[in-house]
């Protein structure tokens, strides 16, 4: 097998090396902790932020002022910004982890047997757990929290845009940890180029685990490179579907929840697909609505003729529009003459993420959630839910397109592995 940190700086892997040792020193101390030991750190470590708002908000400015000078889109300076009340916001899911219960320790399953062994399989934590993430500093908190909350120490490698933030965040973290007599690896920030994301990917046997957040050439660069085992958290082109038996008025205020609460994150949809029988009604009016608030529209043949008649500006879509993940305000649409033609739209360009049904017809509803392959699927509901947070986990680590091991919304469950734990009294197998 080829060696695949060959071409890597000696540097970089030592650097890895280190911090991976010193993390998983400090993941020892913190699988020990009780329930209430990491509850209070959690919640010390939100009143750090809190208190270190000024600085991490004017470090934040430096990263979106160099990002603005770069070219950097809306949509990504719209993920890399933090203001008040959005580092606020990150302080109170810290305080959010800690009310949630802790998985360590928790029991899966358990029996005796009929020789009087008595076995139970255990939650404990993975260890030492890699981020690689793009310009999402909130990640950064969230990763620390939840590896907190999970008994697991993390590395995080935030992408170059959000250095600033990430160094400035990370230094208050683990000055609070260090002040509560906790061990401050148990946060830390890899910084260095891409030799040193290499040296993270292929650092097996120091690192447990490796997510990915971010774009599908991050994601995939990492899922195909690492020797690290790796969950794969998918990209979101998401779809919205509006049946002929939808309520249209559910069926407009979803629709543009889908696209506009936020476009720039993966739960946001990115196509509208419009059963016939309903579209002469309901697109004029989707479409009018969703341009005005800017969005710019990719249709077909007949949803742009529906288009023309509300008077609003559309191009053709192309396949490779529908396979697109815009991260902003676009959208493809289309029409559809059937069901059938919607899930096969959907399996032919779906990314596995979040698909959404409006209808009021229940076997409609039954046959999309049967027959569409994804980690969440909607009926009558907007896109935009497909969260952590939403879903009452807390903050998330990320959202899983994969099918082993954790898919959907990851949280403090899908940081922990299991142990078996076997009790006897003098049994030997004969």
């Amino acid at each position: 097998m080829a060696d695949r940190t060959s071409g890597i700086d000696p540097a970089d892997v030592e650097r890895v090396r280190t911090l991976a040792e010193a993390a998983r020193a400090a993941s020892r101390r913190l699988a020990l902790l009780s329930r209430a030991e990491k509850d209070a750190a959690l919640r010390t470590l939100a009143d750090a932020l809190d208190a270190a708002t000024d600085d991490i908000v004017a470090a934040n400015e430096r990263d979106l002022a160099r990002g603005r000078e770069s070219g950097m889109p809306a949509g990504l300076q719209d993920r890399l910004r933090l203001d008040p009340p959005r580092v606020a916001a990150v302080a109170q899911a810290l305080r959010d982890i800690a009310t949630l219960p802790d998985p360590v320790g928790e029991i899966v399953r358990g029996s005796t047997l009929a020789n009087g062994l008595q076995i139970r399989q255990v939650r404990v934590p993975m260890g030492v757990v890699g981020m690689i993430y793009e310009a999402r500093p909130n990640v950064t908190v969230d990763a620390a929290g939840l590896g907190l909350k999970s008994g697991n120490a993390v590395i995080l490698r935030g992408g170059s845009a959000a250095a600033e933030t990430n160094r400035a965040t990370v230094d208050v973290l683990r000055s609070s940890l260090a002040a509560q007599g906790l061990p401050p690896d148990t946060v830390a920030l890899l910084e260095g180029g891409h030799g040193a994301v290499r040296a993270l990917m292929t650092a097996r046997g120091l690192v447990d685990l490796l997510i990915p957040r971010g774009g599908a050439s991050l994601i995939q660069t990492v899922v195909t490179e690492s020797t690290v085992p790796v969950i794969e958290t998918g990209v979101g082109n998401c779809h919205v579907f509006v049946d002929t038996a939808a309520d249209l008025d559910k069926a407009l205020a979803i629709a543009v929840n889908s696209k506009t609460h936020r476009p720039s994150v993966c739960n946001a949809a990115e196509s509208l697909l419009v059963h016939r029988d309903v579209a002469d009604e309901f697109l004029p009016k989707v479409l009018a609505e969703l341009s005005g608030a800017g969005v710019a529209l990719h249709t077909d043949a007949r949803s742009g003729v529906a288009a023309d008649v509300a008077g609003v500006p559309h191009e053709g879509a192309t396949d490779e529009d529908y396979a697109t993940e815009y991260l902003a305000l676009e959208m493809s649409v289309r029409v559809v003459d059937t069901l059938d033609e919607a899930l096969e739209h959907i399996r032919r360009f779906g990314s596995g993420h979040t698909e959404a049904i409006v209808t009021e017809d229940r076997a409609a509803a039954r046959r999309f959630t049967a027959e569409v392959d994804a980690a969440a699927v909607m009926v009558n509901a907007s896109t935009r839910f497909t969260d952590g947070g939403e879903f009452g986990f807390g903050a998330e680590i990320g959202i899983s397109t994969q099918k082993l091991h954790a898919r959907g919304p990851m949280a403090l469950p899908e940081l922990t592995t299991t142990k078996w734990v076997v009790e006897g009294d003098g049994q030997v197998r004969v």
